[in-house]
Order: C-alpha cells, then sequence, then structure tokens
C-alpha cells in the first residue's frame, strides 16, 4: 500500500492553528505538572533571555503523551521566536536537513520528534550545525571536491525521545539541558482535566474530573482525548454536563476499566497469563500472539503496566505478576521456563 511521503519541516507552527489551540498551554506558568522539568526550564530560559541568546539545545525524553511537544512551543513562545517542526523519520536526506537548518532566523527553535531516528548521515551533519552553528558541505566528486563551511545563526534544537538509549553519545552530548518527562501525579491530572473541560465549554463535577483523571494512565493527551469522548457521550445522553455517574457510564462504554486500562492493555496481560502461565516470554512472542506491532507494546503498553508493577522485565523475557493476575481475575500458575519461548 503506498504511503504518502511525509513533509520534512512544518513552517513555523502557531498554536492557533490547531482545532482546539488552547488545550495546549502557551507560556511556562500555564503549564500543569513536571515541576522538576518546568523549574529547570523556567531558570535556562531567563537566562537566555537576560544575555539576548539563544536558549542552549535541549532533548526531552520519555514516555509518548506526556508533553514533549507542548514543551516545545512553550519554549519558543516565551524566547519570543518562531519554531519549525520535524520528526527523524522525515528527514531522509543531509540535504534535507541542510534546507530546514538554512532557513532557520536567529535564536529559533528547531523541534526534531523521534530524534533517535535520524539517519546516521544527516545525524552527521547535524553535529557541526549544533556545536559551532555551521555547515560543511562538499561540493564537486573525487580529486577536485572542496569542502565549504556556511555559517548559520544561532538556533535552538528541541529533541524530543521515547528511546533516549537509542541515541548516540555524540548526539546526546550536543544538548546543554537534558529533562526526564514522568507519568503526572492525581492532582495534575485532575487539573488538567478541569482546565481541558473549561477550554472547550463542557460543565463537569469534580468528582467527575476525578473519573477520567484516574483512568488515564497519569498521561496528559490520554486524559485529553477521553475528555472529548466523555464529552459526546454527556451530550448524547446526559445534556451536556459530566459527573462521576456519567464520566462512568462513558469510561464502560470505552472498555477503560478503573486502573485506566483498555483493550490491548487488557489482551497483553490475557495472553501472558493464560498462553505463557505469566512468563517469562519475549516480547515479539508476545506481540505476535496479539496481531500488534513489538514497538506498540513496548512503547504504549509497557511503560504504564510497569508502573502499576503488572508486568517485570527479565533478562528471559517479560513475566506478569501476582498483581495483573488478581486484576485480570485469572490464576497465574507459572509454567516451566526451561521451554518458553524468547523471541
Amino acid at each position: 500500500m503506498a504511503i504518502e511521503r511525509e513533509r520534512a519541516v512544518a513552517p513555523e507552527r502557531h498554536l492557533e492553528d490547531n482545532a482546539e489551540p488552547s488545550l495546549r498551554p502557551r507560556r511556562l506558568e500555564e503549564y500543569i505538572g513536571q515541576d522538576r522539568v518546568c523549574a529547570g526550564l523556567g531558570i535556562v530560559i531567563e537566562a537566555a533571555r537576560a544575555r539576548d541568546e539563544s536558549l542552549d539545545h535541549v532533548l526531552f525524553y520519555g514516555p509518548p503523551g506526556l508533553g514533549k511537544t507542548t514543551l516545545a512551543n512553550i519554549i519558543a513562545h516565551e524566547m519570543g521566536v518562531k519554531i519549525k517542526q520535524t520528526s527523524g523519520p522525515s528527514v531522509e536526506r543531509a540535504g534535507d536537513l541542510a534546507a530546514i537548518l538554512t532557513n532557520l532566523g536567529a535564536n529559533d527553535v528547531l523541534f526534531i520528534d523521534e530524534i533517535h531516528r535520524l539517519r546516521r548521515d544527516v545525524e552527521e551533519v547535524l553535529y557541526s550545525a549544533m556545536e559551532d552553528f555551521a555547515l560543511d558541505i562538499v561540493v564537486g566528486k573525487g580529486p577536485s571536491a572542496r569542502s565549504i563551511r556556511l555559517s548559520l545563526p544561532r538556533f535552538t534544537i528541541v529533541g524530543a525521545t521515547t528511546r533516549p538509549a537509542m541515541l548516540t553519545a555524540p548526539l546526546r552530548d550536543r544538548f546543554g539541558a537534558v529533562y526526564r518527562l514522568d507519568f503526572y501525579e492525581a492532582d495534575a491530572m485532575h487539573r488538567i482535566v478541569t482546565r481541558g473541560a473549561s477550554v472547550i465549554g463542557v460543565a463537569i463535577t469534580a468528582e467527575g474530573a476525578t473519573q477520567i483523571a484516574r483512568r488515564a494512565r497519569g498521561t496528559p493527551r490520554v486524559a485529553l482525548r477521553i475528555l472529548r469522548r466523555v464529552r459526546d457521550y454527556a451530550e448524547v445522553r446526559a445534556e451536556g454536563a459530566i459527573d462521576a455517574a456519567i464520566a462512568g457510564e462513558a469510561l464502560t462504554m470505552l472498555e477503560i476499566d478503573a486502573l485506566g486500562l483498555d483493550d490491548l492493555d487488557r489482551r497483553v496481560l490475557d495472553t501472558l497469563i493464560r498462553k505463557f502461565g505469566g512468563g517469562p516470554v519475549g516480547l515479539d512472542t508476545i506481540a505476535a500472539s496479539i496481531g500488534e506491532e513489538s514497538d506498540t507494546i513496548e512503547d504504549v503498553v509497557e511503560p504504564y503496566l510497569l508502573q502499576l508493577g503488572f508486568i517485570e522485565r527479565t533478562p528471559r523475557g517479560r513475566m506478569a505478576t501476582e498483581h495483573a493476575a488478581r486484576h485480570m481475575g485469572l490464576p497465574l500458575v507459572r509454567r516451566a521456563t526451561e521451554q518458553q519461548p524468547l523471541f
């Protein structure tokens, strides 16, 4: 099946271009949660503005949906500069990156999502650009080839990744500020849901917000997605208002349980417990058993199940815990590990 090639770079993004723009906070003081990260960012932003310099290159890492893109937009807004956005897989050639960099203005921000997926030849072009604000271009071929260095205005790379271990050491070392984003606490999730409801104009009680926040896996993106679906349910069944009962009914219809586990989470746990006696079993085997990509399980499902203590990663594979078996209402009878398929 043909897949349309994604554009290598998006033009300057303004939050007003989004369908519900103000769901993303625009200023650091509006950002809810990640207090440690926000405190550190506040200091480096204020210092850069006081010196009238570009911000040091910034790297955000952590599970998807925790606000890495939002923070990149906030950095640009706080610095009063433009932001351009691309992703690692979209930059296919070194020339693509060179074209993007030469179009940046002074102190502008270039946000690179999934930066760990940059091609090696593209990444090598980025080294001198990040460190020396210059591009080394080879003109010609063979004995007559010569290198030309083009100066670039000072700019800021903001990188985001869910796989920090896949970043090469030379690239990682060129970031002056590195921040890990963690899952959000219950209080922060409650405030995010309440703010989101206010922005999209839906009435919600504190109990209704708690129901949604509790089942949002500590992830703002999930919370706001659930909020929109609960709003739809409330508009059809309850004249638009969301209380605890309406939120509960909507979440039951969406098959999201009391801990925020959805159908995919439960299929992973069910497979681990029923088919493989709780494990250990390899990630690829689990993925093949439920018809999902192993990357989806590793990036989307596992982080939250690990946080809940429902699975363990061992040298021999994944294992379900007693907590998971109790939550699923299934007996956990371990099989002999010597015969378990690992890959």
